[in-house]
Parts: structure tokens; sequence; C-alpha cells
């Protein structure tokens, strides 16, 4: 099973460039048989632009995630910090190798179930 990752295009094009490689989130997916994410660039790009593997998932408390991933986070402390605000646990998906897809797909053409992106994630059985 596969996870659908909603990603703003300036982290994106960090990720497809190897400087980021942990994706920060809140909260994450329930189900233990994720072996991949596949990478939704949000508006305005609007396209599902290639996948990963899971490398591993960091789960801890945001000072101790910064100190483990601030080298390839990919973002400023202060954006880290604004973002996991008040928050006592974060998790940090750790990026394996990302391939980028030779032509980025609309989201129908990668999965003809979804008809809109989600707002952070959800489950797929589309891509490759």
């Amino acid at each position: 099973m596969k996870v659908l990752l909603s990603i703003k295009p300036e982290f994106v094009e960090e990720i497809v460039l190897g400087t980021k490689r942990f994706e920060y989130r809140k909260s994450i997916f329930k189900r233990k048989d994720i072996s991949s994410i596949v990478v939704y660039a949000t508006k305005p790009y609007g396209k599902v632009v290639g996948e990963f593997e899971i490398e591993d998932i960091l789960v801890d408390n945001p000072e101790n995630i910064w100190k483990i991933t601030k080298e390839y986070s990919g973002i400023t402390k202060s954006y880290f910090n604004e973002y996991f605000q008040d928050k006592p646990k974060g998790f940090a998906i750790q990026i394996k190798e990302f391939k980028k897809y030779e032509i980025p797909l609309d989201l129908y053409e990668f999965d003809n179930n979804l008809k809109v992106a989600p707002q952070s994630f959800c489950y797929t059985n589309g891509g490759f």
C-alpha cells in the first residue's frame, strides 16, 4: 500500500535536489503496511511528480527530531518551530531514494478514484 502526500512545490524541489531528506508531519498514517510515498506537489503546480520508499519514520518530540534531522531538513529552524508549535510529538519520514516521474501526472491519471488532492495524505493503490 502507498500513501499520497500533498507537499508544497518549494519543498518538492528540495526533495528532488536531495537537500530535503525528511518530510515532517504532525500526524502519521495508522496503517503499518505503508512502504512508499507518492508525492503530489500542491497548487499552483498541482501534479503527482514522483515517489520514494520510506527509509524510516522518526517519532519524538520536535526538539529531538530537529537535532537528528536538521542537516537534511530542507527548511529553516524557524519554519520547523512554527510548524510544530505546541505539539508534544512529531514525525519525520526519512526519504530513501526519490524517483521522479518522467511525466508528472494529474491526480485522475495517477488514481482515477482521486478527484481532489488530500489535505495531508490519503491511501492509494494508484501509480507504478
